[in-house]
């Protein structure tokens, strides 16, 4: 996936600023001098009186504990509300500086924000920024995570670029009917495919083609995303038991002619073709393959099952190969979270076995486009109040029971040292990541506003966590959770999206068992009264009471999610 550079700013900030699309600047390539910051500005959505713009800055010098970002604009711009930073303006001049708790840059390290603003006439771009009063290079960037050039597939580089997200009706008016719930309504979510009835809808729900039909009609001219879930493997979710699904171990077949197959069929049909579609492929399956099975405490028949047969692996080939031949697919392969495999005995392994999968069945690396982390879990985007490097009293935090010697503390940490792995195995250098940040946000009266108490480094790392979950291996409908980061595109180095990909008050498993003919079984950790097993601890479950089936609509999650949402809604 290529990108080219331009040297020139008045001429890319011309060009950008007549398509209304991004400026984007980057650490630079090898034999170019090095620079003390990049930015990365886009616009994400622009209308008649307003635009929505994300902007990224790395800085590529001494560490800051504090940071100013300055920039003009030509015309009659004006910001009328922001995120994750202090904004002011003085006529055409804007100052964002930090927040308390994301003051720390350090060398290499990039901070992430954005605002709403007003205008009339022309929208154009800013040309020049500075950081702390030192300018800043801006071009039109390499890496994952911002560009939109195509490669010679034809697909951009980064399908959220300059793109809508379609937002589902089904979820709107659910969300909508929730006392509070118009505040997020409108945000886009993924589509899930768990069944092959889904295709065609269910119980007189939309089908997929419904769904792209409804794409079709909010995209009006814009560029737009529709995000799909493909999750129906043989034997899925071999570890877990609220999202079992239909079809049994052996049934490849099945999965291949009645799932893929139709899914493929519809996906190429020429009246979707002006969509970009984003597929997001078998969450909770490759990653079960290297931490539940063999000898491992946790392993469980099914997963050893899954592994001897290698139909996880033939499955998700199959995906991958015929879904990135439609030309207007976007393939991102599910990557777990950093609580699954983080540790150091699952990191490379795991982007191995995804090597495997990606080249299996007639796939190459060709066709995934990324990855994508966290998908319908919890885990925090960023910790800002500890790092992996901090100790107390001489003892690291790797070895606190929280993070139990982990590598990585956050999602955005291991999203972005994984893409590297990725790479260093095979995959393509402009693969990017998603983050599902829906329910990550950890907010509310419970949220830390600093360090825990130095008494001991579990002191330390317990009373300044942000995910306040009782053990990181926690999956079922968690008490406390917030609403995380809204959907925006290319919100950090090698970042893609964050993105809504589990539809916020969509149910993980049932509380107890419900008979069902959706495949679904009942999960003790889905049980509020359950003791843990050993792949969280033996650790209370965490899971709020009442909850029903998978996918079903869970009103008291909803209204706590909005509750604990961070950013505040």
């Amino acid at each position: 996936m290529s990108r080219t550079r331009t040297a020139i700013l008045a001429a890319l900030a011309l060009v950008a600023g007549a398509s209304g699309t991004a400026v984007a600047a980057v650490a630079p390539e090898p034999g170019i001098a090095a620079v003390p910051c990049t930015v990365d500005y886009k616009v994400q959505n622009q209308w008649d009186t307003g635009f929505t713009t994300a902007i990224t800055v790395t800085n590529n010098g001494a560490a800051k504990y504090s940071w100013a970002v300055k920039w003009s604009y030509a015309g009659n711009q004006k910001v009328t509300s922001g995120w994750n930073a202090k904004i002011s303006q003085s006529g055409t001049a804007v100052t964002a500086a930090n927040e308390s708790y994301n003051g720390s840059l350090a060398s290499g390290g990039s901070v992430s924000f954005g605002f709403n603003a007003s205008y009339s006439g022309t929208n154009a771009l800013p040309t020049t920024f500075t950081l702390d009063g030192v300018t800043c290079n801006v071009d039109d960037g390499s890496g994952g995570g911002g560009g939109t050039d195509p490669d010679p597939s034809g697909k951009v580089d980064n399908p959220y670029a300059g793109a809508k997200v379609y937002v589902n009706p089904e979820w709107s008016a659910k969300a909508a009917a929730e006392t509070g719930g118009s505040r997020i309504s409108s945000q886009p979510t993924g589509v899930w495919l768990d069944r092959i009835a889904a295709i065609n809808g269910v119980s007189g729900g939309m089908g997929l083609r419904a769904h792209l039909d409804a794409a079709l009609a909010q995209k009006g001219s814009s560029e737009e995303v529709v995000q799909l879930v493909i999750y129906d493997l043989p034997g899925r979710d071999c570890a877990a038991l609220a999202s079992n699904g239909e079809l049994g171990p052996t049934e490849i077949d099945k999965y291949k002619t009645q799932f893929i197959d139709p899914i493929a069929a519809i996906l190429a049909d020429s009246k979707y073709a002006s969509l970009r579609i984003v597929t997001t492929i078998e969450i909770d399956s490759l990653p079960n393959l290297v931490t539940n099975t063999g000898s491992r405490a946790t392993a469980t028949p099914a997963c050893d099952t899954m592994l001897a047969n290698g139909n996880y692996v033939k499955g998700v080939g199959y995906a991958l190969n015929k879904l990135g031949a439609i030309p207007n697919v976007y393939n991102y392969l599910d990557a777990g979270h950093h609580g699954w495999i983080g540790w150091d005995d699952n990191f490379a392994p795991s982007a191995t076995l995804f090597k495997q999968a990606a080249t299996s069945e007639g796939a190459t690396v060709d066709d995934v486009h990324g990855f994508i982390t966290n998908t319908a879990n919890y885990s925090a985007l960023k910790e800002n109040n500890f790092t992996i490097n901090d100790s107390v009293n001489g003892t690291s935090v790797r070895q606190s029971k929280w993070v139990d010697w982990n590598r990585y503390v956050d999602e955005l940490s291991f999203a972005q040292a994984f893409r590297t792995q990725l790479v260093s195995v095979g995959f393509n250098s402009g693969i990017g990541m998603l983050i599902d940040t829906s329910r990550n946000g950890w907010g509310g009266t419970a949220r830390p506003t600093g360090p825990g108490a130095t008494t001991s480094v579990d002191t330390y790392v317990n009373g300044g966590r942000y995910d306040r979950r009782i053990h990181v291996g926690n999956w079922c409908n968690q008490s406390g959770a917030g609403l995380g980061e809204r959907p925006q595109a290319a919100p950090a180095t090698g970042i893609d999206a964050y993105v809504w990909m589990k539809p916020p008050g969509e149910s993980d498993g049932s509380s107890s068992a419900i008979a069902n003919d959706e495949g679904k079984g009942f999960d003790r950790m889905c049980d509020p009264t359950y003791t843990g097993n050993a792949r969280n601890g033996n650790s209370m479950s965490g899971a709020l009471p009442n909850a029903p089936l998978s996918g079903h609509w869970f009103s008291a999650q909803f209204q706590e999610l909005m509750k604990n949402a961070y950013p505040a809604l």
